[in-house]
């Protein structure tokens, strides 16, 4: 068990290593940009995975969250002023509101039971996006705003390295989350809910903390993206999200942490690789089609997610070598018996 833990340590601190020196190394600005959006939807899969992995919850409305934090930063920086601790004041703000939402949101739709509570998660956020797009005072509608970062930004290199701060400090909190008590309660509502019920446990209780973990958590990553692109409109808070988190938490492997930040990097990676090939070949143009394709290959080979398909590689390998001890030791003993 110490091993596994020395392991888990080693990997996680060399993957660290690799990126903090990667900047320092290859300064190209594509890169970086990309590297930051791999970061950014890296932490709104993580925030959908405390739904789908840890908790057995499918919610189709979690772009409204990310649209939360990315319209609370715009409209603020936009309104207020483009310092630092403005920024930080409204990734707090948009914390706030959207652990309210979400708090709300899961005591009205977690009673309801698997499709009805999707589609009514779905409704709830498409209520929302229709605010959006009819408060134009505050949100200018579909055509959305422009907005001037903080200064400190303007070096994505430095910007880079703010997000994956962020990154480092959401997956500790939540992988700590994840381990502690509830975390184990939760893994216990997603397993069978009936029988954690007869064991005394408020499940509904639970299912809207993990509610309100994931809405703030995704806050931020919307926060976040909003200050990349220096831009936001009513795309913050449309369905595409909400199914870019879920295709990210399934490629990579849900009930892992991990397993969603290695889906971001797959999905963000093919994005920018299939649409950078469409400019050079014409068969390319429709690349949405060939990341069709690739979604579907991804689930035939890797049913439970790269992670939980690498891992589950790992248990049957670990199997061989102990039926192969086991036969090693029998063998010489029935030897003996012959003779």
């Amino acid at each position: 068990m110490k091993n596994k833990l020395s392991l888990k340590y080693v990997g996680f601190f060399l993957m660290l290593a690799i990126l903090v020196l990667l900047p320092f190394v290859n300064d190209s600005r594509t890169l970086m940009i990309l590297l930051t959006q791999i970061f950014i939807f890296g932490i709104l899969a993580m925030s959908y995975d405390i739904l789908l992995g840890y908790t057995g919850i499918v919610s189709f409305g979690h772009a409204m969250f990310f649209g939360i934090g990315a319209y609370t930063t715009s409209v603020m920086l936009k309104q207020m002023d483009n310092t630092l601790s403005i920024f930080i004041l409204s990734i707090v703000v948009g914390i706030l509101i959207a652990g309210f939402i979400s708090f709300l949101v899961g005591l009205l739709t977690l009673r309801l039971k698997s499709h009805f509570f999707a589609m009514l998660t779905l409704a709830f956020s498409g209520l929302f996006l229709v605010v959006a797009e009819k408060w134009r005072s505050i949100t200018y509608g579909n055509d959305g705003f422009t907005f001037r970062a903080p200064e400190i930004f303007r070096d994505r290199i430095t910007f880079y390295f703010f997000v994956l701060a962020c990154l480092v400090f959401i997956f500790i909190a939540l992988y700590r989350f994840v381990n502690s008590p509830t975390g184990r309660i939760l893994i216990a509502v997603r397993e069978n809910e009936q029988r954690t019920k007869s064991l005394g446990y408020n499940t509904l209780h639970y299912k809207v903390i993990a509610s309100v973990v994931a809405g703030t958590v995704a806050s931020v990553a919307g926060a976040l993206y909003a200050i990349s692109l220096r831009f936001v409109n009513t795309s913050v808070m449309t369905m595409d999200i909400t199914l870019d988190a879920l295709l990210m938490t399934i490629i990579g492997g849900v009930g892992t942490l991990v397993g969603p930040l290695l889906g971001a990097a797959v999905i963000e990676y093919a994005q920018h690789t299939l649409s950078g090939l469409a400019r050079d070949y014409p068969i390319f143009e429709r690349w949405i089609i060939f990341f069709g394709i690739l979604y579907i290959l991804a689930v035939i080979f890797f049913p439970k997610g790269i992670i939980g398909s690498l891992r589950m590689m790992y248990w049957k390998w670990r199997l061989k070598l102990k039926e192969k001890d086991k036969t090693s030791v029998v063998q010489p003993q029935e030897k003996e018996r012959f003779e």
